[in-house]
C-alpha cells in the first residue's frame, strides 16, 4: 500500500506541474484533435504500408541517412552548451558516415565508438537559462513548448548555412519530399510503440515529452526525490 501511495504521490506531483506548464491547453487540445485527424488521413496509413513492405535494413538506412543529415544542427547546439569535446566527437561522426558511411546509409562511426547525442537548439537554450515557456502543440509538428518551437525557428531559418538538404537541393518541392519522407520514417519507427499510451492521449503524449525533455536538458541526470523511498517500499511489497 505504501508503494501505491508513493506512485499516486509522484503521479500528482506531475500531473500539478503539467497543467501549471499547459495553460493554453484549450487551443492545444485543438490542435492535437486537428494533427491527429492529419496523421490518421494523410501520414499513419502510408507510413503502415512502408512499415510492411520495407526491409529492416532499408528502413535502418533510411533512418541513418536522416539522422546524419541532422548532425550540423548536434555540432552546433553541442558548442553552444560549451561540450567541445562532444562537439568534436559528433563533427567525427558526421565527417566518417558521410562518407565511409555513404551519405549516412552505414553508421560506421557507431562502431568505432562515437555514439550518437541527442541535442538540440532548445538544449541549448535551456542550458543558458531560458525558461521553458508553457507547452505548445504545433501544427503538423506535434508538442513542444515556447522555447523548443523557438529553437525550431533558429535551426530552419537563422542555421540555414548548416541545413545539408538545403545547401543540396534547389527544388523546393524536392526539398519538401525529403522532409515528408523523413516525417513518415519516423512515424512508421513509432508504429510499434502506440500500443504503450494508455488513458487520455493528450495527457499521456504531452506528459512523456515534457519528462523526455528535461532527461535530455540534463544529460540524463534528473533528479528523483522519491528515489530512495520508492527502492525501499518496491523491495519490502515483492
Amino acid at each position: 500500500m505504501r508503494l501505491m501511495s508513493l506512485l499516486l504521490c509522484m503521479s500528482l506531483s506531475w500531473c500539478v506541474q503539467a497543467n501549471e506548464q499547459d495553460p493554453w491547453e484549450s487551443w492545444n487540445r485543438g490542435v492535437f484533435e486537428f494533427n491527429d485527424t492529419m496523421d490518421h488521413y494523410a501520414l499513419k496509413p502510408v507510413a503502415q504500408a512502408y512499415r510492411n513492405v520495407a526491409p529492416a535494413a532499408v528502413d535502418d538506412a533510411i533512418s541513418n541517412v536522416f539522422s546524419n543529415l541532422g548532425e550540423p544542427i548536434v555540432i552546433v547546439s553541442d558548442l553552444a552548451q560549451g561540450k567541445f569535446l562532444q562537439s568534436l566527437s559528433d563533427t567525427g561522426r558526421f565527417l566518417i558516415n558521410s562518407t565511409i558511411g555513404i551519405l549516412g546509409i552505414f553508421d560506421v562511426a557507431r562502431h568505432m565508438g562515437l555514439e550518437k547525442h541527442n541535442e538540440d537548439i532548445g538544449q541549448a537554450m535551456a542550458f543558458w537559462g531560458i525558461s521553458s515557456g508553457p507547452y505548445l502543440v504545433l501544427p503538423l509538428l506535434g508538442p513542444s513548448t515556447v522555447r523548443d518551437a523557438s529553437g525550431l525557428s533558429i535551426e530552419t531559418f537563422a542555421l540555414t548555412p548548416v541545413d545539408v538538404r538545403k545547401q543540396t537541393i534547389d527544388s523546393t518541392e524536392l526539398y519538401y519530399s525529403t522532409v515528408y519522407a523523413q516525417y513518415l520514417d519516423v512515424r512508421a519507427d513509432l508504429i510499434s510503440s502506440e500500443g504503450l499510451i494508455s488513458g487520455d492521449r493528450y495527457s499521456f503524449i504531452r506528459s512523456f515529452y515534457l519528462q523526455r525533455r528535461e532527461y535530455l536538458i540534463n544529460d540524463g541526470e534528473v533528479e528523483d526525490e522519491f528515489s530512495d523511498d520508492f527502492d525501499d517500499e518496491f523491495e519490502e511489497d515483492f
